[in-house]
Formats: C-alpha cells, sequence, structure tokens
C-alpha cells in the first residue's frame, strides 16, 4: 500500500531501478579486447592462466585488487530517496 505521493509499487520500482543501474554500471565495467601481457599500472606480468580466464584483463591481480577496493567505497549510495525520506 502505498502513501502520501508514492505509487502503488513504488518501492519496488525504486527497487528494481537501482538494481538496473547496478549491474549496468558492473556490466560497463567489464574488461573488452586482447589481454594485455603487462599490467598497465605498474608493467609487472600478468599470467597466462589470468589472460585465458579474463578476456582483455589489463591489470595485475595486485592492482585489480586494490582498484576494486577503491570502486568499492561509493557502492551503496541510494540516489533514488523517496520524497518521503527527503522531508524527514
Amino acid at each position: 500500500m502505498a502513501g502520501g505521493w508514492a505509487s502503488d509499487g513504488a518501492v519496488q520500482e525504486q527497487i528494481d531501478s537501482s538494481i538496473e543501474d547496478a549491474v549496468a554500471r558492473a556490466r560497463s565495467q567489464l574488461p573488452r579486447g586482447e589481454s594485455l601481457h603487462h599490467c598497465e599500472e605498474c608493467d609487472a606480468p600478468i599470467p597466462q592462466a589470468r589472460r585465458e580466464a579474463i578476456k582483455g584483463v589489463r591489470l595485475c591481480v595486485a592492482c585489480q585488487a586494490a582498484e576494486d577496493k577503491a570502486n568499492a567505497a561509493g557502492a551503496g549510495y541510494n540516489r533514488r530517496a523517496s520524497k518521503d525520506s527527503q522531508l524527514r
């Protein structure tokens, strides 16, 4: 049941939209193209097994872990706050 300005199903629409945005963001960050033989950050060799497992890989494991950690800091931000929560 919706209350105030929200329509029926508004909460589910917000959840669905947030999930769609997260999936689109994850897909846009997938590597594409041919894998590099050396990391573009530190120039360390990228193992053959990693290049075969992840097509288009551009970073070594250590640099990828550091990048993933840095990108995780901004995750979870709800930019679609309902009008009710903005009024509180």
